[in-house]
């Protein structure tokens, strides 16, 4: 007697004429709600002030002037922790859903539909704010080591 593996039929996965949408668990799973926004806000202020660090370390190395290192990071820091929740509010807005169907399947694959847009902002601002916030620590620091 052979021992199957079940697969998965093409019946499990929602299709919607395009692409093929699979709901997808989270590696960190936020709150719902406004505490999920100001999670999420921490986390790319987190994202933003290691971000900054590392661009800090490789312009002193490459003797870049530090306006390369917070162009740079805060560019890297907002597509990394604004990105994909940016790219699903701008996909919700121009694409047409024009079914009830097609509505609900994109709307699961997104963790908190209801508060996308104030978790959007609030990933940017955090992100920016944290490049500000190394930009601050490592600079004051830096600053006692040159001499005018």
């Amino acid at each position: 007697m052979r021992w199957r593996v079940p697969e998965r039929s093409p019946a499990d996965t929602p299709y919607t004429g395009r692409l093929l949408l699979r709901p997808r668990l989270m590696n960190l799973p936020l709150h719902f709600g406004l505490l999920g926004t100001l999670e999420a806000g921490l986390i790319a202020l987190l994202v933003g002030l290691l971000v900054y660090f590392l661009w800090h370390h490789l312009c002193r190395v490459l003797h870049w002037t530090v306006g390369h290192a917070i162009g740079w990071s805060c560019v890297i820091a907002v597509i990394i922790s604004a990105g994909i929740d940016a790219w699903k509010l701008f996909y919700m807005g121009i694409v047409r859903l024009e079914s009830p169907l097609y509505a609900r399947l994109f709307l699961s694959t997104i963790h908190d539909p209801n508060e996308l847009g104030s978790r959007v902002v609030l990933e940017i601002a955090g992100a920016l704010s944290g490049v500000a916030l190394g930009w601050v620590l490592f600079s004051s620091r830096s600053s006692e080591k040159t001499v005018d």
